[in-house]
């Protein structure tokens, strides 16, 4: 991989950390069970992708 494709690689990691970061402060913030459970599965599942993505490269 060139440098740039790695900065672009880098990138995209960081944008799904920031991500799984936001949907885990929501759910800590909702009242709602139903709705905290979906938010929290969201994270969770940024979560799988960062890894999938990760093992990737």
């Amino acid at each position: 991989m060139t440098t740039k494709e790695l900065l672009y690689v880098d990138d995209a990691l960081a944008h799904i950390q920031l991500l799984k970061t936001q949907f885990q402060n929501a759910a800590s913030q909702i009242k709602d069970p139903t709705l905290r459970v979906t938010v929290q599965q969201l994270a969770d599942r940024q979560n799988q992708i960062y890894r999938q993505f990760y093992n990737l490269v």
